[in-house]
């Protein structure tokens, strides 16, 4: 099954490219450590899903690129053009002349509906190349104007449009010290508005993937391109082909499907995180090596304390025992010291990957009351490796990990909502104080709900 791409807004659309590249790069690789018949199979799943037709022998990616300026869009199409290995199709882009200068009120009130019909015309044709369509995967960032307003916008309108078809939204969180003064109001309104129309939104912070650049790529000057390629890096581990049971020899078809099925029981937790081991530049990867219990040991301690990468992990955290009352999952100023989790998703790609154990993750005090180990818990596995490990791991996870982030975002925009700051700029294009205070609503239901796990 298929899936759809919708780039929306500058940062969208530069993650998106960097998404393909990977996902491309890594199905082409000559060392998957497995066999010509399982690689050839490895690389016409991950086409299935995020390539169509070729022409001229190029693939085309399954994307629509979206934003309101055509300086990024156009430095997107001609790097996929240059690589020459894959390209976007030429009708699958639309842009304007004129930005959403960092309001959301103007992306989702004004841009939305005065192209609506343009945007989900593009989308339906991506949509007919798709012999069976397994969902949607909409990349945009919340702090600014395009990717945050018109995203919210665009993924409403799939909603209605598609109601039997999965929207996964890949949302970018800002940096804590952001440089867009209303990056609070825009994060508050986009997260309430997906939280009613999309099936799963799978978050990733900015501060965390700047540490994994400086701590673990050892990298000097980090630029937006390098934390986008971790970005796609931990997007590809999760979206790249896995067999579909244990002992089993075929690719799971229908990846959104299963990841929901697996992470997202319940329509009010819907806030997935990704974690990933080893992360590690080229120099250091050729002085290491691996085993499965070691990286396993590493990813548990990272999900239950809540560490975004291996570096600085807190080893003295540990599960609650039994049979405690919930409360001492929490400490008297409210600061998570054990995170707990709804689901998780382990998956493993590489060398002897059936050899590993995964009996920790099974640990029934990982884990909310209401949802045994058994349905809370799953693993993909393919022997095929990832990128440039031979062995590696991903952990998709449903928990308690954004609750401060979301605080925090929470907490800013309503400071400066009590003292009226900006709200003029939103409400001149018709978004109205009654839609903050009900975003404010929403999010702390959210907020509370994941306390209470």
């Amino acid at each position: 099954m298929s899936i759809v791409t919708v780039q929306l807004g500058q940062c969208g659309n530069q993650i998106g490219f960097e998404v393909f590249d990977a996902l491309f790069s890594d199905s082409h690789c000559p060392q998957g450590l497995c066999s010509k018949r399982e690689n050839e199979a490895y690389q016409a799943s991950c086409k299935e899903r995020f390539f169509s037709e070729e022409e001229n022998g190029v693939p085309i990616a399954r994307a629509v690129l979206v934003d309101m300026e055509p300086k990024v869009i156009n430095q997107t199409l001609s790097k996929a053009a240059h690589s020459g290995r894959w390209k976007y199709g030429q009708h699958s882009c639309f842009c304007q002349k004129q930005g959403s200068g960092n309001n959301w009120a103007y992306g989702y009130s004004v841009h939305g509906p005065r192209h609506k019909e343009s945007i989900m015309d593009l989308i339906q044709k991506e949509v007919e190349k798709c012999d069976s369509l397994s969902g949607f995967f909409i990349i945009m960032s919340m702090a600014g104007g395009t990717g945050s307003g018109l995203g919210a916008f665009v993924t409403q309108n799939l909603e209605d449009q598609y109601s039997n078809s999965l929207k996964m939204n890949q949302i970018i969180w800002p940096y804590g010290t952001g440089e867009v003064i209303v990056q609070n109001y825009n994060s508050i309104l986009t997260l309430s508005r997906l939280y009613r129309s999309s099936d799963a939104l799978l978050v990733h912070e900015n501060d965390a993937v700047h540490k994994i650049c400086a701590k673990l790529m050892n990298i000097k000057q980090i630029s937006f391109r390098d934390i986008n390629q971790v970005l796609a890096h931990q997007l590809g581990s999760v979206f790249q082909p896995t067999y579909s049971g244990e002992g089993s020899w075929h690719y799971r078809r229908n990846p959104l499907g299963d990841l929901m099925e697996n992470l997202v029981p319940h329509p009010e937790f819907k806030m997935l995180g990704v974690r990933n081991i080893p992360q590690m530049s080229e120099n250091s990867l050729a002085y290491s090596t691996f085993t499965w219990a070691g990286l396993l040991k590493h990813l548990r301690q990272m999900l239950i304390s809540n560490a975004k990468m291996e570096e600085g992990i807190d080893w003295q955290i540990r599960p609650p025992l039994s049979g405690l009352p919930a409360l001492s999952k929490m400490s008297t100023n409210k600061e998570f010291h054990f995170n707990t989790s709804i689901a998780n998703l382990v998956i493993l790609r590489g060398k002897d990957v059936h050899n590993a154990d995964l009996g920790a993750f099974k640990d029934p005090a990982l884990y909310t009351s209401w949802l045994e180990p058994v349905h809370a818990f799953n693993v993909w596995k393919t022997q095929r490796a990832f990128s440039k490990y031979e062995k590696s791991a991903a952990l998709v996870s449903n928990s308690q990990f954004l609750v401060k982030p979301l605080d925090v975002i929470v907490g800013k925009a309503w400071n400066m909502f009590a003292s009226k700051a900006y709200i003029h700029q939103y409400t001149k294009y018709g978004i109205e104080e009654e839609d903050f205070l009900e975003s404010f609503t929403l999010l702390e239901q959210v907020i509370a709900s994941y306390c209470n796990l």
